[in-house]
């Protein structure tokens, strides 16, 4: 399964394109543009699987550096400050990491 199975290319581009300078990443954003925020509870699991690199059922901190690169090859890294806030708006735990539940949450909030 890729992202381009369940998210349209042209909306992924579009999406990264909007953030491409650092400190400019806001996940809400970047889930609308991308089409992410519209699918429905399975699609955005199902993109957390991918999202999931070491499949642990977790997306960790260094997991989240890489989330752009997920889904553009070539894209830029997150900031330290833009994986920590993306981090924090989602653990609703505070584990330090986003599971699934809180991933699909934070997506469709």
């Amino acid at each position: 399964m890729s992202l381009t199975s369940i998210l349209s290319a042209e909306a992924i581009e579009n999406a990264v394109k909007d953030c491409q300078a650092p400190e400019t990443f806001c996940y809400k954003k970047f889930f609308q543009l991308c089409g992410l925020s519209s699918k429905t509870p399975q699609e955005v699991k199902d993109v957390f699987l991918i999202l999931d690199e070491d499949n642990s059922g977790f997306i960790e901190e260094s997991e989240l550096k890489y989330f752009l690169q997920r889904f553009v090859p070539g894209a830029r890294t997150l900031t330290e400050a833009e994986t920590k806030n993306f981090i924090s708006a989602a653990d609703d735990d505070s584990d330090g990491k986003i599971g699934a539940e809180e991933f699909q949450t934070m997506v469709l909030s």
